[in-house]
Protein backbone atom coordinates (compact mmCIF):
# COMPACT_ATOMS: atom_id res chain seq x y z
CA UNK A 1 0.00 0.00 0.00
CA UNK A 2 1.85 3.74 -1.07
CA UNK A 3 2.01 6.10 1.41
CA UNK A 4 -1.01 8.11 2.20
CA UNK A 5 0.24 11.47 0.25
CA UNK A 6 -2.32 14.24 2.22
CA UNK A 7 0.39 13.49 5.24
CA UNK A 8 2.77 16.16 3.34
CA UNK A 9 2.59 19.36 5.15
CA UNK A 10 1.42 18.06 8.46
CA UNK A 11 3.34 19.00 12.09
CA UNK A 12 3.55 16.98 15.03
CA UNK A 13 3.81 19.59 18.09
CA UNK A 14 6.30 18.27 20.74
CA UNK A 15 4.65 15.21 23.42
CA UNK A 16 7.60 15.89 26.20
CA UNK A 17 10.53 17.07 26.95
CA UNK A 18 13.78 15.51 27.00
CA UNK A 19 16.36 16.28 29.73
CA UNK A 20 19.81 15.72 28.74
CA UNK A 21 21.73 14.06 31.39
CA UNK A 22 25.72 13.18 31.59
CA UNK A 23 24.73 9.79 32.09
CA UNK A 24 22.96 9.32 28.11
CA UNK A 25 25.37 11.33 26.43
CA UNK A 26 28.59 9.28 27.77
CA UNK A 27 26.33 6.32 26.60
CA UNK A 28 26.33 7.23 23.51
CA UNK A 29 29.65 8.52 22.72
CA UNK A 30 30.64 5.34 24.02
CA UNK A 31 28.14 3.69 21.58
CA UNK A 32 30.03 5.25 18.95
CA UNK A 33 33.59 4.87 20.00
CA UNK A 34 34.22 8.67 20.49
CA UNK A 35 36.26 8.96 23.46
CA UNK A 36 36.35 12.62 23.28
CA UNK A 37 37.42 13.95 26.53
CA UNK A 38 34.41 17.18 25.96
CA UNK A 39 32.05 13.96 26.12
CA UNK A 40 32.86 12.78 28.96
CA UNK A 41 34.71 15.39 31.50
CA UNK A 42 32.91 18.01 32.63
CA UNK A 43 36.02 20.29 33.54
CA UNK A 44 37.17 19.63 29.94
CA UNK A 45 33.97 20.59 28.75
CA UNK A 46 34.27 23.80 31.08
CA UNK A 47 37.89 24.28 30.06
CA UNK A 48 36.59 24.43 26.49
CA UNK A 49 33.95 26.98 26.98
CA UNK A 50 30.41 24.75 27.78
CA UNK A 51 28.82 24.71 30.80
CA UNK A 52 28.88 20.79 31.00
CA UNK A 53 30.01 17.92 28.35
CA UNK A 54 28.64 18.53 24.85
CA UNK A 55 27.04 15.29 23.71
CA UNK A 56 28.78 14.08 19.98
CA UNK A 57 26.43 15.87 16.98
CA UNK A 58 24.60 12.78 16.00
CA UNK A 59 23.07 12.24 19.92
CA UNK A 60 19.92 13.72 18.74
CA UNK A 61 18.75 10.78 16.89
CA UNK A 62 18.33 9.35 19.82
CA UNK A 63 15.49 11.98 20.90
CA UNK A 64 14.60 11.96 16.90
CA UNK A 65 13.77 8.82 16.78
CA UNK A 66 10.96 8.78 18.99
CA UNK A 67 9.31 11.21 17.40
CA UNK A 68 9.98 9.52 13.79
CA UNK A 69 7.95 6.24 15.11
CA UNK A 70 5.08 8.32 16.44
CA UNK A 71 4.76 9.21 12.32
CA UNK A 72 5.77 6.08 11.09
CA UNK A 73 3.48 3.78 13.53
CA UNK A 74 0.15 5.62 12.41
CA UNK A 75 -1.90 3.08 10.67
CA UNK A 76 -2.85 5.40 8.10
CA UNK A 77 -0.05 6.95 6.77
CA UNK A 78 0.19 3.43 5.25
CA UNK A 79 3.93 2.89 5.70
CA UNK A 80 4.91 -0.96 6.26
CA UNK A 81 7.93 -0.88 8.61
CA UNK A 82 8.99 -4.37 7.61
CA UNK A 83 9.74 -2.65 4.13
CA UNK A 84 11.59 0.47 5.87
CA UNK A 85 15.18 1.34 5.25
CA UNK A 86 16.99 4.72 6.74
CA UNK A 87 18.03 6.46 3.42
CA UNK A 88 19.54 9.89 4.59
CA UNK A 89 20.37 11.83 7.66
CA UNK A 90 21.57 15.29 8.61
CA UNK A 91 21.94 17.68 11.06
CA UNK A 92 21.99 20.97 11.52
CA UNK A 93 23.49 23.09 14.61
CA UNK A 94 23.12 26.32 15.72
CA UNK A 95 24.65 25.09 19.12
CA UNK A 96 25.98 21.81 20.59
CA UNK A 97 23.92 20.36 23.13
CA UNK A 98 25.18 19.94 26.53
CA UNK A 99 24.16 18.25 29.62
CA UNK A 100 21.51 20.18 31.53
CA UNK A 101 19.47 20.81 28.50
CA UNK A 102 16.11 20.14 28.79
CA UNK A 103 14.72 20.01 24.63
CA UNK A 104 11.63 19.77 22.35
CA UNK A 105 11.06 18.46 19.30
CA UNK A 106 8.48 19.72 16.87
CA UNK A 107 8.15 16.93 14.14
CA UNK A 108 6.87 17.87 10.31
CA UNK A 109 6.61 15.74 7.55
CA UNK A 110 8.08 17.75 4.78
CA UNK A 111 7.32 15.61 1.54
CA UNK A 112 6.08 12.07 0.50
CA UNK A 113 6.85 11.41 -2.99
CA UNK A 114 7.36 8.09 -5.40
CA UNK A 115 10.08 7.03 -7.52
CA UNK A 116 10.93 3.67 -9.11
CA UNK A 117 7.74 1.88 -7.54
CA UNK A 118 9.24 3.42 -3.73
CA UNK A 119 8.03 5.56 -1.61
CA UNK A 120 10.44 8.53 0.18
CA UNK A 121 9.08 10.15 3.52
CA UNK A 122 10.93 13.56 4.21
CA UNK A 123 10.68 14.29 7.98
CA UNK A 124 11.96 17.54 9.47
CA UNK A 125 12.49 18.02 13.51
CA UNK A 126 13.12 21.39 15.25
CA UNK A 127 14.68 20.86 18.13
CA UNK A 128 14.54 23.64 20.82
CA UNK A 129 15.38 24.48 24.41
CA UNK A 130 13.20 25.46 26.67
CA UNK A 131 13.71 29.08 26.10
CA UNK A 132 12.58 27.88 22.64
CA UNK A 133 15.26 29.02 20.97
CA UNK A 134 16.64 27.13 17.80
CA UNK A 135 19.44 24.15 18.95
CA UNK A 136 19.13 22.19 15.54
CA UNK A 137 16.93 21.09 12.76
CA UNK A 138 17.42 17.40 11.96
CA UNK A 139 16.19 15.60 8.89
CA UNK A 140 15.48 12.52 7.87
CA UNK A 141 14.33 10.75 4.63
CA UNK A 142 13.10 7.17 4.75
CA UNK A 143 12.23 4.67 2.07
CA UNK A 144 9.63 2.17 1.42
CA UNK A 145 10.44 -0.55 -1.11
CA UNK A 146 7.43 -1.44 -3.18
CA UNK A 147 5.56 -4.28 -3.41
CA UNK A 148 7.49 -5.75 -6.60
CA UNK A 149 11.22 -4.49 -4.86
Amino acid sequence: MPLDPSFAGRSYPPDSAYAVSRAKIAEFAESIGDDNPLYHDPEAARAAGYPDVIAPPTFLTVVNLRAINVIVGDPELGLDYSRMVHGDQNFVHSRPVHAGDVIELTTHIDEIMTRAGNDFITLRAEITDTEGAHVCTTRAQLVVRGEGA
